[in-house]
């Protein structure tokens, strides 16, 4: 005998139906909005872009704008500006900022205005750049007396300037000329300076052009740094846990991603920089060697900033006051990490 079905029996399942239409487009409205910038372009940004083309926002509840990079970043590095005015005109809105811990924490001593904004994440916490230098200059002793290239004083291509210096016995002001402003492999080319402190992106550049990095391993200093992290306001963070939380849950796995397959991250460097040499994006992911499992604040490079900045404003600090570590020892503990790499 063929089965039917009672006619209270079909209502239910067309009211079934019916729910699960309506709760398909509602779905989607249960994501927290974040609005997300970064700054710079570097391989310890592709993590948060690789998090956005691997679904990983989405997949922690997060309903992420992201803002990849700035106007003056993408015309120093050569990277078409695609980015919408109207995105732009968001950056002030933004919750979440992706940037240098050094230059971070000068902007917040200097500031007359009081600020609670502290690092929550580093995924760039030890040095290891490289120097490119013009024809004549083969050792890193010939560059006393010379024009070295950075981008800011404050940034952490200056902290590795005047950190050579130390290394060197050099006076960081007297003994070599650090100039910062246009930062590519163009002031190398047109003359304007003798060397550049080279991270990822501007090496790989200047390797295209044909130069090559001085036999100078900075990576021997073992010196801890606190570069590009997570910056935002320890109130908010607190307020907003839920994206707190799930906005680091997206860049553990998304670093857990590039680490045990690069072609994830050389997806996303050719997708968001436009760079799609194979030889380009290999150098600019091995600059994510030291790029560590566990994001956690670099509080080591946080304390060294502090000596390395030392003026009366910054002694008004404390390290503490530049860190919350809170949210990611939360996440850590749970086990979440670790699984990652079962």
């Amino acid at each position: 005998m063929q089965s039917r079905i009672r006619p209270t029996n079909l209502l239910g399942v067309l009211f079934a139906m019916l729910l699960a239409g309506l709760m398909a487009p509602l779905q989607g409205q249960d994501k927290i909005p974040l609005i997300v910038r970064m700054g710079d372009v570097s391989i310890n940004k592709v993590p948060f872009l690789v998090a956005m083309d691997q679904g990983l926002y989405d997949k922690h509840g997060l309903d992420v704008t992201l803002i990849p990079f700035g106007e003056s970043a993408a015309r120093v590095h050569g990277v078409p500006d695609t980015v919408s005015r109207e995105l732009r005109d968001l950056e002030d809105e933004a919750q979440i900022s992706i940037g240098g811990g050094a230059p971070g924490m000068v902007s917040k001593v200097r500031a007359s205005t009081p600020s609670d904004r502290v690092i929550l994440a580093t995924t760039d916490h030890i040095v290891h750049w490289d120097i490119v230098a013009r024809e004549g200059i083969d050792r890193v002793e010939d560059l006393k007396g010379k024009r070295i290239a950075i981008s800011s004083i404050s940034a952490c291509t200056g902290v590795v300037a005047k950190m050579l210096a130390e290394k060197m016995g050099w006076d960081h002001e007297q003994d070599i000329a650090i100039l910062q402003g246009n930062y590519s492999v163009t002031p190398l080319e047109e003359g304007w300076t003798d060397a550049l402190i080279a991270y990822d992106v501007p090496l790989a550049m200047a390797m295209a052009a044909g130069y090559k990095p001085l036999d100078y391993d900075m990576r021997a200093w073992n010196e801890p740094i606190p570069c590009s992290g997570v910056w935002a306001s320890r109130s908010w963070a607190h307020e907003n846990k839920a994206a707190t939380i799930g906005f680091l849950k997206a860049l553990s796995e998304a670093i857990s991603m590039m680490k045990k397959d690069r072609r994830v991250a050389f997806s996303s460097i050719a997708k968001w920089y436009d760079f799609q040499d194979i030889e380009v994006q290999s150098v600019i992911y091995n600059g994510s060697a030291e790029m560590p499992r566990k994001p956690y604040p670099a509080i080591d490079g946080i304390k060294r900033m502090m000596k390395l900045y030392d003026t009366a404003a910054m002694r008004l600090y404390k390290a503490e006051d530049f860190y919350d570590d809170s949210f990611m020892k939360e996440i850590d503990e749970s086990g979440f990490i670790d699984n990652l790499y079962k």
